[in-house]
């Protein structure tokens, strides 16, 4: 089979904790952001899990019957096929000495619930990125549009979406940014470089090239107009 045939390979997360909205929450939000996610409940299926088929990222709770997160983050880190594996501690104790303690033991971040998914997924990318920088082009996915920087393809229904090479940057650039809005100054810099000399309409522009690719392919408009701000990636409470 060619490379443009093979399915963009997602990044996998193990998410390690016994509360089921938790977990429900997290596998929705995650799947969204193109990820492939397992779940476990306990500390002793964890380890089996990341033995079996080390993750790329675990998000692993504090609190665990069976075996402690604390214990599941020390024996991850003194087996050598699991030794960098990128952990983030998801857990309701924000005491300082509590976070000492998790980082102490290996964990490479710590976050408080409750927390935001969209900030979450981004901590996950940046420490993904420092582990294995060939994941930091991870193909990115909204509203079944997904986007590979690797190959630089944008797909939907598995189907190929041909965009401008400038309207792929943007549509990667506010893919790789969900819930945020920026002004087209902002995009100017981030999509056509500091050093072009060009007017921040041509960002509508390319907008209205990018939205119509979109809708010739099918696929849903990804681009959301915040009025007298900027744009932003439209989620799925844009959708008519």
């Amino acid at each position: 089979m060619s490379d443009r045939g093979r399915r963009p390979v997602k990044p996998k997360v193990l998410v390690v904790d016994d509360e089921p909205p938790l977990t429900m929450m997290l596998r929705y939000n995650l799947e969204r952001a193109g990820f492939e996610v397992r779940v476990c409940d306990d500390g002793e299926a964890a380890l089996a899990a990341v033995a079996e088929d080390p993750p790329d990222v675990i998000l692993l709770d504090w609190m665990l019957p069976e075996v402690s997160g604390l214990e599941v983050c020390r024996r991850i880190r003194r087996a050598a096929p699991t030794r960098g594996v990128p952990i983030i501690m998801l857990t309701a104790r924000g005491e300082e000495a509590d976070r000492v303690r998790g980082l102490d033991t290996g964990a490479d971040d710590y976050v408080t619930k409750p927390f935001s998914p969209v900030e979450l997924i981004a901590r996950m990318r940046a420490l993904m990125r420092r582990a294995r920088p060939d994941l930091g082009e991870a193909p990115l996915a909204a509203r079944g549009v997904v986007l590979d920087p690797a190959r630089r393809e944008v797909r939907f229904a598995g189907r190929p979406v041909e965009l401008h090479p400038r309207s792929f940057d943007l549509l990667r650039f506010l893919m790789a940014h969900p819930g945020r809005v920026f002004t087209r100054e902002r995009l100017l810099d981030a999509v056509w470089g500091r050093d072009v000399a060009v007017e921040p309409r041509a960002v509508d522009a390319q907008v209205r090239r990018l939205r119509r690719a979109l809708e010739a392919a099918g696929a849903p408009d990804l681009v959301r107009t915040a009025r007298s701000a900027g744009y932003g990636l439209a989620g799925d409470e844009d959708q008519a």
